[in-house]
């Protein structure tokens, strides 16, 4: 028997939902905090509540994951048929198989929606973001300059963003193919193409989204979309995640 999901899961309304939040939480100019040249500050430390590191998808509760109602647009990703195949395989293997247990780093856009705060340190010349998970640190430059030539295999890609009126939009390329979009088995090949979106509601709130294709993958591109929230508890920092992956204690007491 399948799972019963909520009725909110049907195509489009992902699409209402979206539209409802940005309706309700549209910000006045005022409200979003500004860097000096008035760009909006992104600074600051921010998390998902979403689960969508589990699973993208919508699905009942289950062992490994909270119920959720997704977070792809449509409700569905275009895998090709082999891929399809292969996603299958990977969620009957994923308590062994998702890459996030060797402790590799998340791939970009999981990273984002990792169960883990990040923070954003942003300047004129690009915003850097380091990762609670792992020690993760990126660069996303904002200076004018391209990726660099040929395909270089990096965990979090390559990024180089600008901004479109009070978005940043981030170009990402130049992945390897170890890492995974979810522990539900979601994949790509080292052809992944994300593009990110990081639009503030208020000072408070993000809307995150990112669009993926890849030609080995995916039939067409697809986009998901969450919200980011700053954590504002007094005293609030990243903190150590030395993340291992056999039994660290037997070897270290």
């Amino acid at each position: 028997m399948k799972p019963v999901v909520p009725a909110m899961t049907r195509a489009g309304d992902w699409l209402l939902a979206g539209a409802l939040l940005l309706a309700a939480s549209s910000a006045s100019a005022a409200d979003i905090r500004r860097t000096a040249d008035g760009r909006p500050d992104l600074s600051g430390v921010w998390q998902t509540l979403s689960p969508a590191d589990r699973d993208l998808l919508p699905h009942a509760a289950r062992k490994d994951a909270p119920a959720n109602l997704g977070v792809v647009e449509g409700g569905e990703i275009p895998y090709q048929p082999w891929a399809a195949a292969k996603k299958a395989d990977n969620f009957a293997k994923r308590e062994t198989a998702d890459p996030s247990g060797k402790c590799f780093m998340p791939g970009v856009p999981r990273v984002n929606y990792a169960p883990y705060p990040f923070q954003i340190f942003q300047s004129a010349r690009g915003v850097t973001v380091l990762y609670e998970y792992a020690h993760s640190v990126r660069q996303i430059y904002t200076n004018g300059s391209r990726h660099p030539d040929g395909h270089i295999d990096w965990w979090l890609g390559d990024s180089r963003g600008h901004w479109e009126g009070d978005s940043l939009v981030v170009d990402v390329v130049d992945f390897n193919d170890e890492t995974w979009l979810s522990h539900a088995g979601d994949f790509h090949s080292d052809q992944l193409h994300v593009v990110e979106r990081y639009t503030p509601l208020d000072a408070d709130h993000i809307r995150y989204e990112a669009t993926l294709e890849d030609p080995k993958v995916f039939t067409r591109p697809w986009k998901i979309g969450l919200v980011l929230y700053r954590r504002i508890e007094p005293g609030v920092q990243l903190l150590e995640n030395d993340c291992y992956a056999f039994d660290y204690e037997r070897f270290y007491p």
